[in-house]
């Protein structure tokens, strides 16, 4: 058994000498030297010899095997500098390549709409007013001429939290009543934007989620000609100077008269095209007379003032000016739809 042991650490030690990677040396470790290696097992057999060869046998197992993992160390540390050796040089950096150029980010379209949005309107003397997203049922529909129980209710499919009179705002409206609330008696001229929120069914044409962008003036002797004229204005500096634009009658609870404003398609000319419907005239925004109930909750005296109000969407408005068909690439953070912004 002694012989063997000798026959059996030249062989570890032949096989040792010829190793040059890691994963070789592993598993020449396990084979020999290791916990379930040769080596130990055999020193595990010593108490089948008979007692006069075992304390021979015992003491040349153990410096064979203290030999054996001294020669591993040995070619171990050698193999691993010349593996990192070698992945320096694989690695290394050519400073004479020209640099990789950096992904730069872009806005969002939203926010680039919403931008030139603000701008028109600061332009014509009108100031952001952020309001709240959680609101309460006063301030989002009451306030705003929409008693209990009104049918127009049903059109905005809401989000109410586990306290029935607390909602995710369904319009950017009820900010008129804050603004309004907070600068009576003094004239105003404001914007609203912010985040709706519709419990409705997500399609290529609806979101559970989307911007809005209200507009409110309050002032002595405002006319209906005094908002057709600045959104007149308005769409002139958004898609053109020049651009025919139509008003329709309509009917929303918190303005009296109400009209839905169109502007000539500007992918095919009015002439008629996928996008247009093939009417030749995009929606683009409802607006009217503030009504006098709504001047009153927002504390204005409607026999001394009356105002104007506009409500737009900005994903809808670039969605018309780039043709895009589906609301969903907004919120889908798809790379490949917003580099093209």
């Amino acid at each position: 058994m002694l012989e063997q042991l000798e026959t059996l650490a030249k062989t570890a030690e032949t096989e040792l000498s010829q190793l040059n990677t890691s994963e070789a040396l592993s598993a020449w470790n396990s084979k020999y030297i290791g916990r379930k290696g040769q080596i130990p097992q055999m020193l595990r057999q010593v108490s089948q010899l008979p007692k006069e060869e075992r304390p021979t046998f015992g003491q040349r197992a153990n410096q064979l095997k203290k030999s054996l993992e001294a020669a591993y160390e040995q070619t171990s540390s050698v193999v691993k500098s010349a593996e990192m050796e070698q992945s320096m040089a694989e690695g290394a950096i050519d400073i004479s390549l020209p640099g990789r150029p950096l992904s730069r980010g872009r806005l969002h379209p939203s926010t680039q709409t919403l931008r030139r949005i603000y701008q028109i309107w600061a332009d014509m003397g009108f100031q952001i007013y952020h309001s709240r997203d959680v609101e309460t049922d006063e301030m989002n529909f009451q306030f705003l001429n929409f008693p209990p129980h009104h049918p127009a209710r049903e059109m905005q499919d809401t989000f109410y939290t586990t306290n029935p009179d607390l909602l995710l705002r369904t319009h950017t409206s009820p900010g008129q009543i804050h603004a309004m609330r907070e600068f009576c008696p003094e004239p105003i001229r404001v914007i609203l934007p912010g985040m709706c929120y519709r419990n409705e069914q997500i399609t290529a044409r609806s979101e559970i989620q989307f911007h809005q962008v209200e507009g409110l003036a309050v002032g002595h002797g405002i006319r209906f000609s005094d908002l057709k004229g600045t959104l007149i204005n308005f769409t002139n500096r958004l898609y053109g100077q020049g651009r025919p634009v139509r008003f329709r009658a309509s009917h929303f609870p918190f303005t009296e008269p109400s009209a839905e404003m169109d502007v000539e398609c500007f992918l095919c000319d009015g002439k008629g095209c996928k996008v247009c419907k093939y009417a030749g005239w995009l929606e683009i925004l409802g607006c009217g007379m503030v009504h006098p109930n709504v001047l009153r909750n927002g504390g204005y005296d409607p026999a001394e003032f009356s105002g104007f109000a506009f409500g737009m969407g900005p994903e809808r408005i670039t969605m018309l000016r780039h043709g895009i068909e589906d609301i969903r690439y907004f919120w889908g953070n798809d790379l490949r739809f917003l580099k093209q912004f």
